[in-house]
């Protein structure tokens, strides 16, 4: 417990607004794996069409939650011996894993644009 606040950090709205945001962020990462592998599981074939576009989701949420632990911590979090300096390396370490990003969203933005009736600005 810091002493100049006189209670504990979590205590504070400004950590318990991170905090908030963080679990926001796993909650949305949880719905999109949880919400494709149910469509997967019941064989809408769409599901597996959405399989690069939601690890692109699900890794950008994961990322941004990790990101907001650690900008809370400052620079206690780049210390090796805190768990968290090695969750923000294990996590920058999936948006190298294919599909990236770039592949992702390219192949989305086809199938988008070649739906049929769909019709797009000159």
């Amino acid at each position: 417990m810091p002493t100049s606040l006189g209670r504990p950090i979590a205590a504070t709205e400004r950590i318990q607004t991170i905090a908030g945001e963080i679990e926001a962020q796993l909650v949305q990462a949880e719905e999109v794996l949880y919400g494709l592998a149910g469509r997967i599981d019941a064989g809408d074939p769409e599901g597996l069409q959405r399989a690069a576009i939601a690890k692109l989701l699900i890794t950008r949420s994961a990322i941004n939650a990790v990101q907001a632990a650690f900008t809370a911590l400052g620079n206690p979090a780049l210390t090796r011996s805190n768990p968290l300096e090695r969750h923000f390396r294990d996590i920058q370490c999936a948006r190298i894993h294919p599909p990236q990003d770039d592949a992702a969203l390219i192949n989305v933005g086809r199938r988008t644009l070649a739906v049929p009736g769909r019709s797009w600005p000159s």
